[in-house]
């Protein structure tokens, strides 16, 4: 059986907000069915671009250059996640809500690229990215798919992370995560993570509220109940690509957990 894998990404997501969660789903699956950690790092800027530019390409920000928002293109370029799978030939998805994620990748190198704006459709935007990655999981079986979730992250920027309503929205994505596992055909891993955490309102410094992020993977190569340590947001593509059978490139600087 031929290996693929679901990423799924929840912006904003702290581990201790897993674990006051009302909806229990998500951290019984984490600790039940994964390998895992509640203590996984993310780079510097915690920001959302420049972490999910870090997660791909497997460097720091200092290295891709893109420190805030708004996409810098490397002085040097570096092949990122979706560019190597393109290149051995391995079918990638891309399913998500936030525009600026577009950059994440080179032109062609995705089978199919799906937006649904949260700024126009709010949570029901996840909604619908979540049910077109089950369908596509079902019908198609791409290699990898990247599943990104905003309304966590957009709920704590306007109410606070660990609020109420943060903590309904992380009930919410438990919810809808569910259903993502309950659909996975057997040859998936799903990857779960987050880009970063947050303090008050907002995000983006050395602290461990920002900078500590929940990563768990559950597949056939995975043991269950497992904790890893000393895991970073960068070294999830190489662990990917190990599992995905592809070379590791030479100039990231992550390293597989397998």
């Amino acid at each position: 059986m031929e290996n693929k894998v679901l990423l799924v990404l929840i912006d904003g997501l702290r581990p201790d907000a897993i674990w006051q969660c009302k909806h229990p789903f998500l951290r019984e699956f984490m600790e039940n069915s994964c390998t895992y950690t509640y203590t996984g790092q993310s780079v510097m800027p915690s920001i959302t671009l420049p972490c999910h530019i870090s997660l791909f390409h497997s460097v720091s920000p200092d290295r891709h250059g893109t420190m805030h928002n708004t996409y810098v293109k490397p002085v040097h370029h570096i092949d990122g996640l979706f560019d190597i799978l393109h290149q051995q030939k391995k079918s990638c998805h891309f399913y998500y809500t936030w525009a600026q994620l577009r950059d994440l990748c080179c032109p062609g190198s995705l089978d199919r690229e799906e937006l649904c704006n949260y700024y126009t459709y709010g949570k029901e935007a996840d909604s619908e990215m979540c049910q077109r990655t089950i369908s596509a999981m079902q019908t198609e079986r791409p290699d990898f798919i990247f599943n990104y979730t905003g309304h966590t992250d957009e709920t704590a920027h306007k109410y606070g992370w660990m609020s109420p309503e943060y903590m309904d929205a992380v009930a919410w994505v438990s919810e809808n995560l569910e259903k993502l596992v309950h659909s996975l055909p057997p040859e998936y891993t799903i990857v779960i993570t987050a880009d970063h955490g947050g303090h008050a309102r907002t995000h983006g410094l050395d602290i461990p509220e920002d900078m500590t992020i929940p990563i768990g993977f559950c597949g056939p190569l995975w043991e269950k109940g497992k904790k890893l340590e000393n895991v970073r947001l960068i070294d999830i593509a190489p662990t990917i690509a190990t599992m995905l059978g592809c070379e590791i490139p030479a100039d990231w600087d992550g390293s597989s957990l397998l």
